[in-house]
């Protein structure tokens, strides 16, 4: 039995702790995290700090789940003090860090993804989107918790978000450069592989639903609940992201002195010229990773410290539909209430994932934004969301909302 410390404490970081836990693992985790606490040691510790916690407490794994600490270079800190640390350097992390970065790498070394320009100067941004066709896409440079990409419609909207983002600091520093890009048209998913440098390791395809409401309407989120397999994603598809995006990334990441060890997340689009690439992320996607461990049979364990080692990895997965649905605060991706108690939980018979919740008075309270995700599994899709469409029914909350037709593409 190993010691293992999952850093962040949202919802995929509890999933990757229940898979460590499932495997027989002492959980760590970093962050306070009400159902984690259940099974493992929760402590909040500030970045700089959690070396030397790994070190005093013995730690054989550090899994590092979000995107913040990566591209802080939290791993080569790790890796200073020879502490055994799952996830990419700080200069790989710039895959995600920076979509200006990842825009440059992918058109020197022609890796399909949409047209674009980048600024850093808003009356040449202003000029530029102008002149572009409707829709269009607007990316912050930097991080922004997944809210950093808008689709407008309208040109009035376009003008309005671009000055949001550059002038009025929308999303602090990280909007100050963006990128302008063409709106792609097709089938989106999700391509996460497990990456040792230059081998690649493809991970079942789920699909995330961005929009906040049903029929992809309302703002784009962090994604609203996941699902797989994929009725409309072929392996022809699969084989086509992995060769002409994953494999070639990780080859020019190699070449350019920064190889890339750990997940890389290829968010892609089915077009009817082929796969694109819409953005890269270089860690779990959440929801995604949710339902994808849910479905991993291998050892996360066996994974992690092989890639680390350099060693080769296998992955074996059930043959389940699994199917995971966010239950939101009201009001997110906006604004949204913090502190209702959410009642039924203990009634459930699925895993459910907390996302944002926090433990007041022996009570489980929401804690802003995406505050569950409930999961279930099924011989097929219309099982799995019969089967988590009536356990959601059972938790009580008059503050939260949820989709009701995820999967519904598959159908």
């Amino acid at each position: 039995m190993s010691k293992v410390l999952v850093v962040g404490c949202g919802g995929r970081e509890h999933a990757i702790a229940y898979k460590f836990y499932k495997e027989g693992h002492d959980i760590y985790m970093i962050g306070i995290n009400p159902a984690v606490e259940e099974f493992g040691v929760c402590v909040y510790l500030e970045e700089d700090k959690i070396p030397n916690y790994a070190l005093e407490n013995e730690i054989d794994l550090v899994f590092v789940g979000p995107e913040t600490p990566l591209v802080n270079g939290l791993i080569d800190k790790l890796k200073e003090k020879n502490i055994k640390a799952f996830g990419p350097s700080k200069k790989a992390a710039q895959l995600e860090g920076s979509k200006v970065f990842s825009k440059m790498m992918m058109e020197k070394y022609n890796i399909p993804t949409a047209k674009y320009r980048s600024f850093n100067n808003y009356e040449e941004a202003k000029n530029y989107l102008s002149k572009q066709n409707m829709p269009v896409v607007l990316k912050a440079d930097g991080l922004a918790a997944g809210k950093g990409v808008i689709i407008s419609y309208s040109m009035e909207e376009a003008q309005h978000e671009l000055r949001e983002m550059m002038c009025n600091c929308k999303f602090n520093e990280s909007g100050t450069s963006v990128v302008i890009e063409e709106f792609l048209q097709g089938e989106e998913f999700s391509l996460m592989c497990f990456v040792s440098d230059k081998k690649v390791y493809p991970m079942e395809i789920a699909q995330d639903h961005k929009r906040s409401f049903d029929n992809d309407k309302g703002l784009n989120t962090g994604g609203m609940g996941a699902y797989l397999p994929l009725r409309k994603i072929t392996r022809e598809d699969i084989n086509q992201g992995v060769e002409q995006v994953v494999q070639p990334i990780v080859n020019a990441m190699s070449e350019e002195g920064m190889p890339f060890y750990g997940i890389l997340y290829a968010g892609l689009m089915k077009c009817s010229d082929g796969v694109k690439t819409i953005e890269f992320n270089v860690r779990f996607g959440d929801p995604e990773s949710e339902v994808i461990l849910l479905k991993l049979e291998s050892s996360l364990y066996d994974i992690a410290t092989n890639i680390i080692d350099g060693k080769e990895i296998e992955l074996k997965w059930n043959n389940d539909t699994i199917i995971g649905v966010v239950m939101a605060a009201k009001g997110y991706p906006e604004e949204s209430p913090k502190g209702g108690v959410i009642k039924g939980l203990d009634k459930l018979s699925v895993p459910v994932f907390h996302m944002g919740t926090k433990k007041v008075n022996n009570n489980i309270t929401i804690n802003g934004g995406r505050v569950l995700l409930v999961c279930a599994s099924g011989k097929n899709l219309i099982e799995a969301r019969q089967k988590v469409y009536n356990e959601i029914q059972k938790i009580e909350s008059d503050d939260l909302f949820f989709r009701t037709d995820i999967g519904h593409l598959s159908l």
